[in-house]
């Protein structure tokens, strides 16, 4: 298939058939179908069944008791990493609210984010957002590791991961009414190394392919979607694609979903290896903190690539 024959639909892979360990046959074809995903489109559809139905359901039970929470609540949701804190009562952007749990893969963080929402306790809240938290991440390091794998340079994968941090966001979009546009999250780029999305039955995501043309992402229950951010883009020397991508809202029920991003606390750079001839240096090496931080700033919300404006050769 050449690439200017894109399907309307994302790939999908099945990581729920079998076990998957590294070094079997049925590994080595997901490492080689996740590379040819990244590098085609930038995300793709993986079915994962090791999300108990029961944990899901409460998941997203616990999100719609969160988001019924008084606004002034809500607000207080705050961190020093930019994009991290909640984001709502946006004139622009009538159907969107969120918020973030920084370092969401630890009971110290969950703990705080559930006591400042609910200074008398939710313990409920707190148990399932953390296990969902940490099921999400092992999805992400098993995508990583191919990723690392199917480019030859897993030397480098235990560093990245060590210096991994986990901040998962927790959306909710509310359906328009008559006179609203049905905009629920503005056309953008993940600002990650890679980002594990969720949601309830409610699709929404759409996303740009290279030539173009919108696909309307579909989800079973019992799958993801697996998006790669800027600073694999660069990471990879431009193999991998960060792809652009909103939500609409059809419809009349509520949409909640949950979005992984994985971030490094060090610095990044584009493995020696993946600079040859065809691939020249794209990107200097990186500060992924430091990518928020730009971003926020005039030059880099203006920027047609904030990550090229960043920190590109």
């Amino acid at each position: 298939m050449g690439s200017n024959e894109l399907p309307s639909k994302l790939p999908i892979l099945d990581f729920a058939k079998e076990d998957l360990k590294p070094g079997t046959s049925s590994w080595l074809k997901a490492c080689s179908d996740v590379r040819l995903a990244l590098e085609e489109y930038g995300c793709f559809v993986v079915e994962y069944n090791r999300l108990p139905l029961e944990l899901r359901d409460k998941v997203f039970g616990v999100l719609k008791e969160l988001f019924d929470l008084p606004t002034e609540t809500k607000m207080q949701n705050k961190y020093e990493k930019p994009l991290n804190g909640y984001v709502g009562q946006i004139a622009k952007l009538p159907l969107h609210e969120s918020m973030g749990i920084d370092n969401a893969t630890s009971l110290d963080a969950t703990q705080n984010f559930t006591d400042l929402m609910w200074p008398n306790g939710n313990d409920r809240f707190c148990e399932c957002v953390l296990k969902y938290a940490n099921l999400a991440a092992e999805l992400d390091r098993m995508v990583t590791r191919m990723v690392f794998e199917s480019y030859g340079v897993e030397k480098y994968h235990d560093s990245y991961v060590e210096s991994t941090t986990y901040l998962l966001r927790l959306l909710k979009n509310r359906p328009p009414k008559v006179d609203e546009h049905n905009l629920g999250f503005v056309t953008h780029t993940d600002k990650s190394f890679t980002t594990i999305l969720h949601q309830n039955e409610i699709n929404g995501l759409e996303v740009d392919t290279k030539d173009g043309k919108k696909i309307n992402v579909e989800l079973s229950p019992s799958s993801f979607v697996v998006i790669a951010g800027d600073a694999l883009m660069a990471w990879s020397n431009d193999r991998v694609i960060s792809p652009s991508h909103r939500v609409i809202m059809n419809g009349k029920i509520d949409r909640y979903s949950l979005a992984l991003f994985a971030f490094n606390k060090g610095i990044l750079q584009v493995p020696e290896e993946l600079v040859d001839e065809e691939h020249p240096l794209m990107y200097k090496p990186l500060d992924h903190i430091g990518l928020l931080h730009f971003y926020r700033t005039e030059e880099g919300y203006k920027s047609k690539c904030p990550i090229k404006a960043y920190c590109g050769v």
